[in-house]
């Protein structure tokens, strides 16, 4: 199962990245309680996926356990150490055929937040 973070890719089929201790404590979290640690996060560091690969694939996991459809998720962050209320989330789901172009894109090199929005979230279109 690929899941694009911001424009990151993730492969969460490769070995889960919490532990089955950590799942059983994560499995009473609603899913707005996750999207509001994941705001919470990228308002901290808004290159979290980057900075932090392992933190932002747990997250990409909890979004996706929560919400089984959703294999795209978007966290902008105006600036680091923002309130978290002004980080703006996006989901959305993707066929395989496009998370598996944005996989090879990466596997490349050439996957960048410019290259993703224009593939997935269209915000730096108009």
């Amino acid at each position: 199962m690929l899941f694009l973070l911001n424009d990151v890719v993730f492969d969460l089929d490769e070995a889960s990245p919490v532990t089955p201790g950590d799942a059983r404590r994560f499995e009473n979290l609603e899913l707005d309680y996750v999207l509001e640690l994941g705001c919470e996060l990228f308002s901290e560091d808004p290159m979290l996926h980057l900075n932090d690969p392992q933190r932002a694939r747990r997250l990409a996991w909890l979004i996706h356990d929560r919400s089984p459809e959703v294999n795209a998720a978007l966290f902008a962050a105006p600036a680091a150490g923002c309130d978290p209320t002004l980080v703006e989330p996006r989901f959305c789901t993707l066929p395989d055929t496009v998370m598996r172009q944005l996989k090879a894109r990466a596997a490349k090199g050439k996957l960048n937040a410019r290259t993703a929005d224009r593939a997935v979230w269209m915000r730096m279109a108009a």
